[in-house]
C-alpha cells in the first residue's frame, strides 16, 4: 500500500525551460540597468564564475541561490563597489531573480490531482534542487514536507533527501513510497536503488534506457500519475 509520495518540482510540476530563459537574462539585465557592470562583466562571465565556483565548493553545488549571491558580490567589489554596497546590491538582484523564478504555470491537472492524493490519505513531500520556494506557490498546502535538498547540502542524487522525507512522511518501508520527477540521474535511479517505486516522467520522449531497471514507471506527463498509481493498489 502507498502511504506517502515525493516530488521533484521544475519540469515535473511545470515547464521550466520558460521561467529560466527569463530567469537568467533578466535578474542581470535588472542589475546593470542599475549599475552598468554588464559591459566588464558579461552575462557568459557570470555563468563561467558560477560554475567555477560549485567547483570549488561541491557541497554547495546544489545551493543556487548561495552560488549566484556570491558570485555577484564578488563580481561587483572587483567593479569598484565597497563591499558592503556590494552585498547590498547582490542581496536585491537575489530578491528580483527569485521573483522571476517564481513565475511558474503550474499544469492545470496538478491541484486537483494532489488534492485526490491527499483525499485517499496518501502524504504528500516535496524534494528539490532548485530554489523555488513552494510555500509561495499555491500548491504548498497540499505538502506534508518540503526539503530543499542544494540548502541542506545534499542535493540529489544524494540519497540522505529522499530517506528523510520517506523517514517523516511515515513509510515504514521503500516500497510504500513513490518518487515522482523528470531527471533519470537525479530522481529516477536514486529513487529505485533505495527500493521506491518510481514514476520518471519523460517530457522529452526519449523512452526508457536500455537496460532500465526495475520498478521505474515511464510516464510523459504529470496527469497519467493517477493510472500507474492504482496499477500498484
Amino acid at each position: 500500500m502507498i502511504k506517502a509520495i515525493t516530488f521533484d518540482l521544475d519540469d515535473t510540476f511545470w515547464d521550466n525551460g520558460p521561467v529560466m530563459a527569463a530567469v537568467e537574462p533578466g535578474h542581470y539585465q535588472w542589475l546593470d540597468e542599475q549599475i552598468g557592470h554588464a559591459a566588464h562583466f558579461p552575462l557568459e562571465e557570470y555563468q563561467r564564475r558560477r560554475m567555477a565556483l560549485a567547483q570549488q565548493h561541491p557541497l554547495r553545488r546544489g545551493d543556487f541561490t548561495w552560488l549566484r549571491h556570491q558570485t555577484l558580490t564578488g563580481m561587483l567589489v572587483e567593479f569598484g563597489l565597497a563591499e558592503d554596497e556590494a552585498r547590498r546590491w547582490a542581496d536585491d538582484t537575489i530578491e528580483h531573480m527569485l521573483t522571476l523564478r517564481h513565475d511558474v504555470a503550474i499544469f492545470e491537472e496538478v491541484p486537483a490531482m494532489l488534492e485526490s492524493l491527499r483525499a485517499r490519505g496518501i502524504r504528500l513531500g516535496a524534494i528539490t534542487n532548485g530554489n523555488v520556494d513552494l510555500e509561495r506557490l499555491v500548491i504548498a498546502e497540499h505538502f506534508d514536507v518540503i526539503i530543499k535538498a542544494g540548502v541542506a547540502l545534499a542535493p540529489k542524487p544524494d540519497a540522505r533527501c529522499f530517506l528523510s522525507a520517506m523517514a517523516r512522511l511515515g513509510a515504514q518501508s521503500p516500497r510504500e513510497a513513490v518518487h515522482v520527477g523528470d531527471s533519470w540521474a537525479e530522481d529516477a535511479l536514486p529513487a529505485q536503488r533505495l527500493g521506491m517505486h518510481v514514476a520518471w516522467i519523460d517530457a522529452k520522449n526519449t523512452g526508457l534506457p536500455d537496460h532500465a531497471p526495475g520498478g521505474i514507471h515511464r510516464l510523459t506527463h504529470i496527469r497519467e500519475l493517477e493510472a500507474m498509481l492504482a496499477g500498484l493498489d
